[in-house]
């Protein structure tokens, strides 16, 4: 009897140590620009992913669009930190530079597909002080969307070339009764489409002059403002476009509201589904008076929070996510240009609604593209909090362009100036 109630309690034994064994590994993912679709379609791949790793479980995460700076922040602080995040390019300084991201230099290095990784991801996911705290998972490009039915019912052939054309264009569009020239975006993500147009008046791409000093104050850079200014005061954009994000701005566009958007590719997922090809095109943004434009170019990606405690099994998905295979779907689903060398050349990119966007990304001498100073430690606040609430009291005449101007590039200054301080070599 002595002897059966041994070997009854080795193999409860030898259960309880299997099952701590065979016990998963739980990894946090938190996901930061959403939309239904797109977290659906990232379930999916983490779905592909669990299946293929046993004994790793992934939860997700997912923070409305319009509130996740703040609301990540809120957690960060609270130390409720994820193993992987979802990175916009303008919050990595914040983070990168509190030392609270990993990097991934090492994990690259044993990556095969590190090998048909492009350029522009090692170079875009090291802003900060040179090391890999980031990998994006692609690119947002500016474009211009264009409605060939509202143009061809303003007796227009076609879409405007230079930004004297683009509010002409939009002044005899919005005389049709109940259409508007311009889906303007005026609230959540405005920042990037607004600094954009004040970039093509100022004829000068970027933030800075070499001495640190902002150029977003400069002469043009206000009239590129008041541009915007002026087309929302003369009603050349619906009046709520004040408070429009993406969905709003997208929306507004399908529905035939309003007949030109600029957008990246993400735009034309919601816009192709709901238009025909036929009456629609993505064109280059037009030119300002130097005869060049800057669109332009963001991303994110993904990162690895310093802290995690399962670093081994969130690269584990990390690699699968940005794999090329994984890569290329989550480019098409989510509208972004994909980050491995000869992805361009699938089928999917090869169409006509492409073309504005592969346009701009050839012609260096006419477009040159402009991405956000990630380094900046206190970007994220300012691009997602400060400047909106400031673009809105322009737009409704609460404050005027260039006090507003001004005050952007005092900010701005004092960041950059104390950066390159820091970094001196």
């Amino acid at each position: 009897m002595k002897r059966l109630t041994f070997m009854l309690a080795a193999v409860a034994g030898l259960a309880i140590s299997a099952s701590g064994a065979l016990a998963d590994t739980t990894i946090k993912l938190v996901e930061v620009i959403t939309s239904p679709p797109r977290t659906e379609f990232l379930k999916k791949q983490i779905a592909e992913f669990e299946t293929a790793n046993p004994g790793i479980k992934v939860e997700v995460v997912s923070l409305p669009w319009g509130q996740a700076f703040e609301k990540f922040l809120t957690m960060v602080q609270a130390g409720d930190t994820p193993d992987v995040v979802e990175m916009p390019e303008r919050w990595m300084g914040l983070y990168a530079n509190n030392a609270q991201l990993e990097d991934l230099g090492p994990y690259m290095a044993k990556w095969d597909d590190a090998k048909t990784l492009g350029d522009r991801a090692k170079q875009f996911g090291s802003t900060v002080n040179n090391t890999q705290f980031m990998i994006p998972y692609g690119y947002y490009v500016n474009a211009l969307f264009w409605n060939k039915k509202l143009f061809k019912q303003a007796g227009l052939d076609g879409p405007p070339a230079t930004l004297d054309e683009f509010v002409a264009d939009s002044k005899k569009i919005s005389a049709i009764p109940g259409k508007y020239g311009y889906c303007l975006r005026g609230g959540p993500g405005a920042f990037n489409g607004m600094h954009m147009f004040m970039n093509i008046a100022d004829g000068k791409g970027g933030y800075f002059n070499d001495d640190g000093t902002s150029t977003i104050n400069d002469e043009g850079s206000v009239k590129g403002l008041q541009m915007l200014a002026d087309m929302y005061k003369n009603g050349l954009a619906p009046k709520d476009a004040v408070s429009w994000g993406f969905n709003e701005t997208v929306t507004g566009f399908y529905s035939g509201t309003c007949a030109m958007l600029n957008q990246d590719p993400d735009a034309l997922l919601g816009i192709a589904d709901k238009m025909s090809a036929d009456d629609f095109a993505v064109a280059p943004l037009p030119v300002g008076p130097s005869g060049k434009s800057y669109p332009t170019l963001g991303y994110a990606g993904w990162a690895m929070f310093a802290n995690s405690q399962h670093k081994d099994e969130a690269w584990k998905l990390m690699s699968t996510l940005l794999s090329p295979k994984d890569n290329l779907e989550w480019a098409k689903e989510v509208g972004v240009v994909p980050i491995h060398n000869g992805a361009d050349q699938d089928a999917h990119f090869k169409t006509e609604q492409f073309k504005g966007w592969f346009i701009e990304l050839s012609d260096s001498s006419k477009y040159e593209m402009v991405t956000p100073p990630t380094h900046l430690e206190n970007l994220g606040n300012f691009v997602d909090q400060v400047a909106i609430k400031n673009f809105q009291e322009v737009l409704l005449g609460q404050k005027p362009a260039k006090q507003v101007a001004d005050e952007w590039a005092a900010f701005l200054t004092k960041e950059q100036q104390t950066w390159l301080a820091k970094n001196k070599k």
